[in-house]
């Protein structure tokens, strides 16, 4: 019985890492594939460029290989392919992931302290600075 029950064990170590592989593969159209118009395929690619991937944080959707960003590029291409402007594309994503997927968000209520904690923080120090060496 514990030899049956240390196989099972064994074989679910073994399956488990198998089963949660992921081929890395995107069932987006447009994931991999450059548009046959060069002008659109260059906005694109420039659009990809300027937007983040959600799950790596760090690499734009151009340069990331998560299946997320895969999809974005896809969206990218079918929307620019289809005829709206860049804008319009970078717009529509920003309302659907919201501000933080680009690397340039707009100043608003909700990313003041983005803006403005680093000038603070930058001036806490510098009065500090002068208090100390006043004394």
């Amino acid at each position: 019985m514990m030899r049956l029950f240390a196989l099972l064990a064994l074989a679910f170590c073994v399956a488990a890492p198998l089963a949660a592989q992921n081929d890395g593969g995107v069932d987006a159209p447009f994931a991999n594939e450059q548009l046959s118009d060069p002008a659109q395929e260059t906005a694109a690619r420039d659009l990809m460029y300027e937007i983040r991937c959600v799950q790596c944080q760090s690499q734009s959707i151009a340069d990331s290989d998560a299946p997320i960003a895969g999809a974005m590029r896809s969206e990218v291409r079918s929307r620019i392919a289809a005829g709206q402007s860049a804008d319009d594309v970078r717009g529509y994503l920003i309302q659907r992931y919201g501000d933080y997927i680009t690397y340039d968000p707009p100043v608003s209520p909700l990313t003041w302290p983005l803006w403005f904690a680093p000038i603070l923080i930058i001036g806490f120090g510098i009065w500090l600075a002068w208090g100390r060496f006043k004394r």
